[in-house]
C-alpha cells in the first residue's frame, strides 16, 4: 500500500468518525433541536443574555421556509466544492503535463544523441 493510499484512508476514517461519533455518543440529546447551526445557537444565547438586543442589519433575502434555506446552503456548499475540485484538478493536470513534456524532451535528447553517435561511427 502506497503512502498516499494510507493517508487517504486515514483521512476518510477521520471524516467518518467526525460524522458518526456525535450521533453514537449522544451529543446534543439534552437539547430541543440537537443539530441546529451555529447561527441558531448564537441567536438563542444572545436573546437569553440581552432580550432587548436589536440586530445591526437585516438579511438581504429571507427564504420563505427552512427547507429552502437549507437547500440554498447545500447549493452554496456544492458550488464551493466544485470550484475547489476544478482548481485542484487543473493543478494536477498541469503538473502531469509538465512532467510528460520533460520526459518527452529527455527521450528525444537521448534518441537524438544515440542517432548522432551512430551516424558519427559510420
Amino acid at each position: 500500500m502506497s503512502r498516499n493510499t494510507k493517508i487517504n484512508l486515514l483521512l476518510l476514517l477521520a471524516v467518518a468518525a467526525l460524522a458518526v461519533l456525535p450521533l453514537a455518543l449522544g451529543l446534543g440529546d439534552h437539547k430541543k433541536e440537537p443539530f441546529t447551526g451555529a447561527d441558531g445557537e448564537a441567536e438563542t444565547a444572545i436573546t437569553e443574555l440581552k432580550p432587548d438586543y436589536e440586530p445591526w442589519f437585516s438579511p438581504l433575502y429571507e427564504p420563505p421556509s427552512g427547507e429552502i434555506e437549507s437547500g440554498l446552503f447545500s447549493l452554496q456548499a456544492a458550488l464551493g466544492a466544485g470550484v475547489l475540485a476544478y482548481y485542484f484538478g487543473l493543478r494536477r493536470g498541469r503538473r502531469q503535463g509538465e512532467q510528460r513534456a520533460l520526459e518527452r524532451e529527455a527521450d528525444s535528447a537521448l534518441t537524438g544523441a544515440a542517432g548522432k553517435s551512430a551516424a558519427e561511427r559510420d
